[in-house]
C-alpha cells in the first residue's frame, strides 16, 4: 500500500511484456509535471496557463504557425484532424495498413463519416505513385472525392519515412488539390531514428496537419492535433468539442507535454526505445528457426517463429499477432524497456525454441 492512500498495488512492476509501447508506466518526470500543475484552481477547458504556454513550446519545434489542440486519445486526434480536412464527401487516401483503417473501431468512417480509400503497401508506406492507385474520380458524384492522404510517422510496420519521402507525397497531393495528414503517434521515435527535428519532416516537407502522440513516450494520457497550416485546417476547436475530445482540466495533459518537449525527454524516451529494439534484433537475428521480417527502424520489432514456440512465449511475456495466416508476431519496446528485459527475453525465445 502506498503511505498517504487507501490504494493498493495489484500488479508485480517488475513483470515486462512487448505487446505495445502503451503498457509501459508514466515516466517520473511526466508524473512530477502533473503534481506542480495540481494545486490551486486554473480556468477549465484550455483557457489555462499551462495550456496557453503549450502553443510556445510546440512553435519551437513546428514552426511559428503552428497551434496545438491537446485531446484525449490517438484515434480522437486522427477522427478531429481527418474531421478538418475534408467535407462531407470527401475521402482519405490511406495505407492499407494504416492504424485508421484497421485499429480505430471504424472510428474514422462511424464517428467522422468518412470514406478511407485504403492502398495496399508493402513496407506501410505510401508513394506517390501508390497514392495514384485511389486518387481520381474528382467531380464524379459517384464516388467519394479524393481530398486527402494519410500517412504515418513511424508507420504501423515500424518503418520511417524520410523527410524526401514526406514532401514527396506532400508535393504530389498538393498539387492534386489534396491535403496531408500525419499521424505520429510514434513520431519521437521517428526523429530519433532520422536524427533530425519535428520540423524537418513535418512543417517543411509540406503536412497541413499532425496528430502528435504522447502516451507511448512516457505520459500518462493525452495527444495533441497540431494544426501546421492554419491557412488550409480551420474549425479545430469546434471539432474538438464535438468529438468528445475537449478535457475540462486541460492544464494536466497540457503540463504533460510541456515537460515531455521543453527539454529532450521525448528524445531520450524514444531514443532509448529504439535501441532497446535493435538490441532485440541482434540478440535474436542468429537464433535458428528465427525470422526477422522487416527493418528494425523505430521501436518495434517483426518476426516469424514456429507458433507452437509463440504460443508458449505468450504465456511468459505478452505480444501480439501481427498475421495470423503466417504467423508473424510483433515485439514492441518502451522507454522503460532495459537492457536486461531484451536479454531476458531472447533467453526465453532460446529456451522455447530449444524446447522443438
Amino acid at each position: 500500500m502506498t503511505p498517504g492512500t487507501d490504494a493498493v498495488r495489484r500488479h508485480d512492476p517488475a513483470v515486462r511484456g512487448f505487446a505495445s509501447d502503451n503498457y509501459a508506466g508514466v515516466h517520473p518526470e511526466i508524473l512530477a509535471a502533473i503534481a506542480l500543475a495540481n494545486d490551486g484552481h486554473q480556468v477549465a477547458y484550455g483557457e489555462d496557463q499551462y495550456t496557453e504556454h503549450l502553443q510556445t513550446v510546440f512553435r519551437k519545434h513546428f514552426g511559428e504557425k503552428a497551434e496545438a489542440y491537446p485531446v484525449f486519445n490517438g484515434t480522437g486526434a486522427n477522427v478531429v484532424s481527418l474531421q478538418a480536412l475534408l467535407p462531407r464527401w470527401g475521402a482519405v487516401i490511406a495505407a492499407e495498413s494504416a492504424h485508421i483503417n484497421v485499429d480505430e473501431c471504424g472510428a474514422p468512417e462511424k464517428m467522422a463519416g468518412i470514406k478511407l480509400l485504403t492502398v495496399p503497401t508493402p513496407d506501410g508506406k505510401l508513394t506517390p505513385e501508390l497514392i495514384d492507385q485511389q486518387a481520381w474520380g474528382w467531380g464524379d458524384e459517384h464516388r467519394a472525392q479524393p481530398l486527402a492522404v494519410s500517412i504515418t510517422q513511424s508507420t504501423e510496420l515500424g518503418t520511417v519515412y524520410t523527410a524526401d519521402e514526406v514532401k514527396a507525397i506532400c508535393d504530389h497531393a498538393h498539387e492534386r488539390g489534396m491535403l496531408v495528414h500525419m499521424d505520429g503517434s510514434r513520431l519521437a521515435n521517428a526523429a530519433a531514428s532520422l536524427g533530425l527535428p519535428f520540423r524537418a519532416f513535418t512543417t517543411d516537407a509540406g503536412v497541413d496537419v499532425l496528430s502528435f502522440g504522447g502516451t507511448k513516450n512516457g505520459l500518462l494520457f493525452g495527444e495533441a492535433v497540431v494544426v501546421l497550416n492554419p491557412d488550409r485546417v480551420r474549425d479545430i476547436k469546434f471539432l474538438r468539442k464535438m468529438s468528445m475530445q475537449l478535457a475540462s482540466k486541460m492544464r494536466f495533459v497540457s503540463v504533460q507535454f510541456e515537460a515531455l518537449l521543453t527539454g529532450d525527454l521525448w528524445l531520450r524516451n524514444a531514443g532509448h526505445a529504439n535501441a532497446m529494439a535493435k538490441r532485440l534484433e541482434t540478440a535474436v537475428r542468429g537464433i535458428e528457426g528465427v525470422s526477422i521480417v522487416r527493418p528494425v527502424q523505430a521501436n518495434a520489432v517483426f518476426a516469424i517463429l514456429p507458433r507452437e514456440v509463440s504460443e508458449r512465449l505468450q504465456k511468459r511475456y505478452r505480444f501480439y499477432f501481427w498475421d495470423e495466416h503466417t504467423g508473424e508476431v510483433r515485439w514492441m519496446a518502451a522507454f522503460d524497456t532495459s537492457e536486461a528485459d531484451i536479454d531476458s527475453f531472447a533467453a526465453a525465445i532460446v529456451e522455447e525454441m530449444g524446447r522443438g
